[in-house]
C-alpha cells in the first residue's frame, strides 16, 4: 500500500500522457477533410497522412524496446517530448503536404517510444496488483481525450468573423487564413513542451522489469516470430488497429461527400461519438469478459460491427450518424481480446511479444491509405467495404483462438 500511495503522482504523469497520445494521434481523424482541401489532395495522397504517423510504429515499437533497456524513462519521456515539440512547431512555420508528413511521421515514432515504456511505469508506480484497474482508468482517460480532441478542433475551425478577441483568434493569427486547423499544432507544441518540463521536474523510482516484461534479445523475438500462431495475432492487431483508423480517419470525408454534412460541424461530432462510444464499449467489455470466454465476445463484436458497416454503406445520413459510433462501440473490445489471447498462448518472453504485437499497430498506417487508393480508383464506399477483410480475419480468431490460460469468468453456478 505505502509503495502504491509513493508513487501516485507517476500513476497520475502516466494517465496524463495517455491523455496526450490519444489527443494528438486521433485529431488527424477529424481534420482529414480539411487537410485535404487545404493541400488540394487526391484521396490516395490523403490515405498518406495516416500512413505517415502509424507506420512509424511498424518502425519504432521494438527499437523503442531496446533503447528502454539503454536508456532510463526519463531521458526518453524528455526526449520523446522535446522532439514532439520541435516537430509540431516546424509544421507551423512551414506549413506544406511534405512537412506535415514528416512532421506525423516523427509525432509517430515519439508516440511508438512513449507507448512502450508507460505501461511498466505504470506497473511499477501503482503495484501489480493495481495494474489491470490503472490500465483501464488509462484507456478511459485516453478514449476520454479522443471525444475532447473534434470539440478543440471544432472551436478552432469556426468562422472568426465577430468572433473578437479570444484564444483561438490569437492562434489563428499564426497560421494561414485557409488553414486554421494548422492551429491545433501551436497548442500540441505548448504541450509537449509543458510536458517536457513536468517530465524534468519529476522524481522516478527505481523501475525493475521482472523476466517476462523486459524488451527480449534478439533471440527471443526470433523464436517468437518463427511460432505461426504469434504471426496470425500479429495480423489480428494489425487488422484491429485498420480498422479502428480505417473508419475514423474516413467518417469526416464520408459524410461530406456522401450526405453533404459539414466535416467541421457534423463531421467532428460524430468523430467525437465515435471514440466515445469505443470507451464506453469498454467498459461494457470488461463486464462482458466477466461471464463470457473472451472469443465468444469477439465472435459476437466482430459480427455486429460487420452489420453495422454494411448499414453505413447503404443508410441515409440519419442512419450513419449512428452507425458510425456504433461500429465504435462494438471494436472497442478487439483490442483487448487480441492481446490477451496472444499473451496468454506463451509462456514466456511476454516483454518481447507485446513489442511485435506493438508493432502491428502499424495496420493503421496500412489500411487508411488502401481506403484512399481504392476509393480513388472506384469509390470511397467501395473502399470502406474493403474493411470487411480484416474484419472477417478478426472473426476468425474467435474461433481458432487456443490460449494456454483463458479468461476468468464468474461461475453462477451452485455446488
Amino acid at each position: 500500500m505505502n509503495n502504491t500511495k509513493r508513487y501516485n503522482h507517476i500513476i497520475l504523469l502516466v494517465v496524463l500522457i495517455f491523455f496526450v497520445i490519444s489527443f494528438i494521434t486521433n485529431i488527424l481523424n477529424s481534420i482529414i477533410s480539411d487537410v485535404k482541401e487545404s493541400f488540394d489532395l487526391s484521396l490516395t495522397l490523403t490515405g498518406l497522412l495516416p500512413f505517415s504517423f502509424f507506420i512509424a510504429y511498424g518502425v519504432m515499437s521494438i527499437p523503442a524496446g531496446f533503447l528502454s533497456e539503454k536508456y532510463s524513462y526519463k531521458k526518453l519521456l524528455a526526449f520523446s517530448f522535446f522532439i514532439m515539440s520541435v516537430a509540431s512547431l516546424t509544421f507551423v512555420l512551414f506549413p506544406g503536404y511534405l512537412v506535415f508528413s514528416l512532421t506525423l511521421f516523427t509525432l509517430g515514432c515519439c508516440m511508438a517510444v512513449l507507448q512502450v515504456i508507460i505501461n511498466p511505469m505504470l506497473r511499477v508506480a501503482g503495484g501489480e496488483e493495481n495494474f489491470a484497474f490503472n490500465s483501464v482508468l488509462a484507456q478511459l482517460v485516453f478514449g476520454l481525450a479522443s471525444f475532447a480532441s473534434p470539440f478543440l478542433y471544432k472551436y478552432l475551425a469556426k468562422d472568426s468573423i465577430n468572433e473578437g478577441f479570444s484564444i483561438a483568434s490569437i492562434l489563428k493569427a499564426y497560421v494561414p487564413n485557409n488553414m486554421p486547423w494548422i492551429a491545433l499544432y501551436i497548442i500540441f507544441a505548448v504541450i509537449a513542451f509543458i510536458l517536457l518540463i513536468v517530465v524534468i521536474l519529476t522524481k522516478y523510482p527505481q523501475f525493475k522489469k521482472n523476466k517476462e516484461e523486459a524488451a527480449g534479445t534478439l533471440s527471443s523475438y526470433l523464436q517468437l516470430l518463427k511460432n505461426k500462431w504469434i504471426l496470425l495475432y500479429f495480423f489480428g492487431i494489425f487488422s484491429y488497429v485498420g480498422i479502428e483508423q480505417g473508419i475514423g480517419n474516413w467518417i469526416s470525408q464520408f459524410l461530406l461527400q456522401y450526405h453533404e454534412l459539414d466535416p467541421q460541424t457534423t463531421g467532428a461530432e460524430t468523430v467525437a461519438y465515435f471514440w466515445a462510444m469505443l470507451t464506453v464499449g469498454c467498459l461494457l467489455g470488461l463486464l462482458l469478459l466477466k461471464v463470457m470466454d473472451s472469443r465468444r465476445v469477439l465472435i459476437i463484436a466482430t459480427t455486429i460491427t460487420i452489420l453495422c458497416l454494411i448499414l453505413t454503406l447503404i443508410g441515409s445520413a440519419s442512419v450513419v450518424v449512428i452507425t458510425f459510433p456504433l461500429i465504435g462501440f462494438f471494436i472497442s473490445v478487439m483490442w483487448s481480446i487480441i492481446f490477451s489471447l496472444a499473451l496468454n498462448s506463451v509462456k514466456e518472453h511476454h516483454g518481447a511479444l507485446s513489442g511485435i504485437l506493438c508493432t502491428g499497430i502499424a495496420g493503421g498506417a496500412i489500411f487508411p491509405f488502401a481506403v484512399g487508393w481504392i476509393g480513388e480508383i472506384t469509390s470511397l464506399k467501395i473502399g470502406l467495404l474493403f474493411l470487411l477483410i480484416p474484419l472477417g480475419f478478426i472473426l476468425s480468431i474467435g474461433f481458432w483462438a487456443n490460449p494456454i490460460v483463458n479468461n476468468k469468468t464468474l461461475n453462477f453456478k451452485k455446488d
